[in-house]
């Protein structure tokens, strides 16, 4: 039996939407890239730039407690909990003497565990790192230590529901990071269809990102800051990689 078609076979760069997106794009000995705009991977880089280890988890519950306990680290509240450290970047950014941190998210948490756990090379793009995290993995293309790239917007869910939302916010950030690598192999038409996007937008990201719906969720919230913080296009130049069971700067 040959391959799904849902596979972008053919293509050394692939995009589709949440972890059954990345199950069935991403090959192995392929680097996974997940995209989670607003705002796990943003708030990774901006933990990862002030040298700050993150454990990725699904869910903060009593299981995500332990976890932290058992890692040493501090495990991030919700948004809406005052004074702590949470899933917003700011919090990341102002909070002193913070060095390991259990972040939970439904959505790039999850997509991240679950291809590591498949052997990946998985990593965490944002808008704020895209040519930094883009650079590192043309060198591991070139030097032949990895074969292709499945880039993978998270979205977000329908809280009626609990089905994926796609959001603009992660198909721009993906399209970025793809259009940054176009010199470097293929594109499947999925994989064009994001970098189109982004170019779409390039020249005003900042206020699309505070105008698509997600952004607009978030300032309604009281987060403004996170979509602020969200659109400080290519001011890291980290490349949050997961190791094990956490993120760190790539070597």
């Amino acid at each position: 039996m040959g391959k799904s078609p849902y596979a972008q076979d053919g293509y050394r760069f692939r995009f589709d939407w949440g972890l059954s997106g990345a199950q069935e794009i991403a090959e192995p000995s392929w680097i996974v890239a997940v995209v989670d705009v607003l705002s796990f991977t943003t708030t990774l880089t901006v933990a990862v730039d002030a040298g700050i280890e993150v454990f990725p988890y699904r869910w903060r519950d009593e299981s995500a407690a332990e976890f932290a306990k058992e890692q040493d680290a501090v495990l991030a509240v919700r948004r809406s909990e005052p004074g702590a450290v949470s899933l917003s970047p700011g919090t990341v950014r102002n909070a002193p003497d913070l060095r390991r941190l259990v972040l939970p998210s439904p959505n790039g948490s999850t997509i991240a565990q679950a291809m590591s756990s498949k052997g990946h090379d998985v990593i965490g793009v944002s808008l704020r790192n895209t040519t930094a995290a883009a650079a590192w993995t043309a060198e591991r293309l070139r030097t032949g230590a990895a074969a292709g790239v499945a880039v993978v917007a998270a979205g977000e869910v329908w809280r009626s529901t609990g089905a994926l939302r796609p959001g603009a916010e992660d198909l721009w950030g993906a399209g970025a990071f793809l259009a940054a690598l176009s010199e470097h192999g293929t594109f499947s038409p999925e994989a064009r269809l994001a970098a189109s996007a982004f170019r779409d937008v390039s020249g005003d990201i900042a206020a699309q990102l505070h105008d698509c719906a997600s952004g607009r969720e978030l300032i309604e919230m009281g987060h403004r800051q996170d979509v602020e913080i969200a659109a400080e296009i290519d001011s890291s130049t980290s490349v949050p990689v997961l190791v094990g069971l956490s993120f760190r700067q790539a070597r």
